[in-house]
């Protein structure tokens, strides 16, 4: 259970620049802001030495040291108001080992379902992927994003950006502050972007430019890491029927992030 405080939500309108002024007990909640709420909150004796909690617990142990977020979806049955208590349930829907390019990976993932009254709201997916030590293979595959975006944004990714996101969802994952970490023990060459920081800026991109339209349906998936300091693009465009295309553009002109949004 969690009060759906304004506070956070001003918090993140403030650091994605965007207008505050109908965020008031009572209003919406944007889409996906739910990740604003209900954080895991363990004692510092249980964080372990990557900045996150010790697997074992809830998420189980997979032996692999290196955690990321691959992606997920967002399934927007109806709107949560602010200022408001609202529950939230999660299950783990899936444990999956794989052998990837880099090596041995195990897939995680989690379903979380927000209700408030009583009623499911939103329903996420979160897809985590557990990797071995970095190894001397070289980075991600390069792919090239579309080129024919209607609406896009430019983001500067900063340490600041990532520090105030960082703070505003209790992650204490050191690859988005901590550069020396990054480049020492995961072979990373700057401080990494948020995956869920990603989501919400896609998410947000399609209010802005789609006020009038309810989301209902949104999914975006990991394709390549993308990284401070540098600029990156949000984009989307109109599919066929009440669809988007959506994608993050890192500032090498490859694919960062791709996503599919549907409006009910």
């Amino acid at each position: 259970m969690d009060v759906l405080n304004l506070t956070p939500a001003r918090h993140l309108a403030a650091t994605f620049d965007r207008d505050a002024a109908d965020l008031a007990s009572g209003a919406r909640l944007p889409c996906g802001w739910t990740l604003l709420y209900f954080l895991d909150s363990p004692p510092t004796s249980r964080i372990g030495r990557d900045g996150r909690t010790t697997p074992g617990e809830f998420i189980p142990d997979t032996g692999l040291p290196r955690r990321m977020w691959a992606g997920g979806s967002f399934t927007f049955e109806r709107d949560l108001v602010l200022g408001r208590p609202a529950s939230q349930t999660v299950t783990i829907t899936g444990v999956e080992r794989k052998m990837g390019r880099s090596g041995d990976l195990c897939f995680v993932t989690t379903e979380h379902r927000i209700a408030q009254d009583d009623r499911d709201a939103v329903i996420e997916v979160r897809n985590l992927v557990f990797r071995d030590v970095p190894g001397a293979s070289g980075g991600a595959r390069r792919v090239t994003p579309p080129r024919d975006a209607v609406w896009q944004r430019s983001i500067v990714a900063d340490p600041v950006l990532l520090f105030r996101f960082s703070a505003l969802t209790f992650n204490a994952h050191r690859i988005h502050y901590d550069v020396e970490y990054c480049r020492n023990e995961e072979a990373y060459p700057d401080l990494v972007v948020h995956g869920p920081m990603q989501a919400l800026l896609l998410l947000d991109l399609a209010e802005r430019t789609c006020p009038e339209r309810r989301i209902r349906h949104f999914r975006y998936r990991g394709v390549a890491p993308l990284f401070a300091p540098h600029p990156f693009l949000v984009c989307g465009k109109p599919e066929t029927g009440s669809d988007l295309r959506m994608w993050i553009e890192d500032s090498t002109g490859g694919l960062a992030t791709s996503a599919e949004l549907e409006f009910a």
